[in-house]
């Protein structure tokens, strides 16, 4: 017989479709935060923003990698080469107070950074809205 059979070539490729297909969502974001919602619309931008994290319990993220608010300036300038034009996300749990977000965004802009912006998730009407 010389035909070529593909069935288990497919069978494998259809598994690694799957597996890929659930790993994907988890690998978007780092840390698990209950974003507050809001009605905006999403900011444009050409390069990958840096993210900094707040937890519900207050613990701070600049990406993946925990930190401490007095090394978070240090942080920032290592990982942005001292690039004060880099974008910045500042994503916070909504169980944080307001004081604590504020103390967050006045270490990031006493850095130098000016493109520093609030991540939120969209409201429930705006979601409605879409579709």
């Amino acid at each position: 017989m010389g035909d070529i059979n593909v069935t288990p070539m497919v069978d494998v490729m259809l598994v690694l479709l799957i597996v890929f297909m659930v790993t994907a969502p988890l690998l978007t974001t780092g840390v698990a935060v209950d974003l507050p919602h809001t009605e905006s619309s999403p900011l444009p931008g050409q390069d990958e923003p840096l993210s900094v994290t707040v937890d519900g319990k207050g613990h701070i993220f600049v990406q993946d990698s925990e930190t401490q608010l007095d090394q978070l300036q240090a942080r920032l300038a290592a990982i942005t080469q001292r690039n004060k034009d880099a974008r910045i996300f500042v994503r916070g749990d909504r169980a944080n107070s307001c004081g604590t977000m504020m103390e967050i965004l006045g270490a990031v802009g006493g850095a130098g950074y000016t493109h520093v912006g609030l991540v939120s998730s969209p409201s429930d009407k705006q979601a409605q809205r879409k579709k």
